[in-house]
């Protein structure tokens, strides 16, 4: 979390005020990013030293289409990251009342509130539809795994173009879900989809993201993100993981078997599945408050809900000891 604003995971300056320095060292599992990222090794020297020209744009725009699976008909953006892109929408977006299908990623509220907007929270994409015509929907959603659905997303979409509206998916964990996926939709009248990419590839820190849509919506957004809104050594790396399909391929398929493993291991200590993405679990307990302070205590931090006490996020332990630390960690809980 940043000086104000939603809470977020990963925030291990906030645990320690909360519960000290472990001297073990953190294991954080309050996040839903890959604990096993993308390898980065050789960053030209060029990447470092100069502004990144068109040339390098193009190259991450083409890497990043082919990925995606996108449609000639959609126009392309890249940012540092996709909150940079939800704090720009609203300076590009006219419509003053905006539905966000909820409980979800708590910054899509916070950007459009923050530029003075009316924002409803719904319990569904079919409420939003009707309250606003402006509509946020994360697919998967964040943090309960909820997946609407390709021909709901897409009806909604059309009836919200007919009478000017739009229709904002964000995808960030979509890589891992792909029946949540509606990159190749972008494009459509009334559609934006958002992409992160630090998520999966396991490089949240590198901030890189893509906004894919019609072409008069990219580029008031290109406009307003301004020039060099992607440094160059982000481009080269994306360029890289972006294109390196062998990796893609079996991470996803290792991240599915971890995921697994996790919720075996979490139901076994009597934790309740709610939702899930290969990447996090919501789990529900009625000692979720106990089971945050003693994990805490111990160095291992998971993500609370202010909004439903009952939950914990956890995402993927990484390393083979994480994993044991988890299991005797958890085995330690007096609840």
């Amino acid at each position: 979390m940043g000086k104000s604003g939603p809470y977020h995971g990963g925030n291990i300056k906030a645990a320690e005020r909360l519960f000290g320095v472990p001297p073990q060292g953190w294991l954080d599992l309050s996040t839903g990013i890959n604990p096993n990222p993308y390898p980065i090794t050789g960053v030209a020297d060029s990447a470092w030293a100069g502004l990144p020209d068109d040339g390098a744009f193009e190259n991450l725009s083409s890497a990043a289409r082919q990925y995606y699976g996108l449609s000639d008909r959609a126009a392309l953006v890249a940012a540092s990251g996709t909150q940079a892109i939800l704090q720009a929408l609203p300076q590009v977006v006219a419509h003053k009342k905006v539905a966000v299908v909820s409980p979800t990623y708590s910054e899509h509220a916070h950007s459009w509130s923050s530029a003075g907007r009316e924002v409803v929270e719904v319990s569904s994409l079919a409420e939003g539809v009707v309250a606003a015509d402006v509509v946020v929907t994360v697919e998967p959603n964040n943090p309960t795994g909820r997946i609407t659905g390709k021909q709901a997303l897409q009806e909604a979409t059309e009836t919200l173009a007919a009478r000017g509206g739009l229709l904002i998916v964000d995808g960030a964990f979509a890589d891992v879900t792909p029946e949540a996926d509606v990159a190749d939709l972008a494009g459509m009248p009334g559609l934006l989809v958002l992409r992160s990419f630090g998520k999966f590839f396991g490089l949240a820190g590198l901030r890189l993201g893509f906004a894919a849509g019609e072409p008069r919506l990219i580029e008031g957004l290109d406009a307003r993100l301004g020039p060099w809104a992607v440094s160059g050594p982000a481009i080269d790396v994306g360029c890289r993981a972006l294109t390196d399909q062998d990796w893609a391929s079996s991470t996803k398929k290792n991240l599915q078997n971890a995921s697994d493993r996790l919720v075996g291991i979490l139901q076994n200590f009597g934790l309740t599945l709610v939702g899930r993405t290969d990447l996090f679990l919501l789990m529900s307990t009625p000692n979720a408050p106990q089971l945050f302070e003693h994990l805490g205590r111990q160095g291992i931090l998971v993500r609370p809900f202010e909004s439903n006490p009952n939950w914990l996020r956890f995402g993927l332990p990484g390393k083979e000891d994480d994993w044991l630390r988890l299991e005797r960690t958890l085995g330690g809980a007096k609840l």
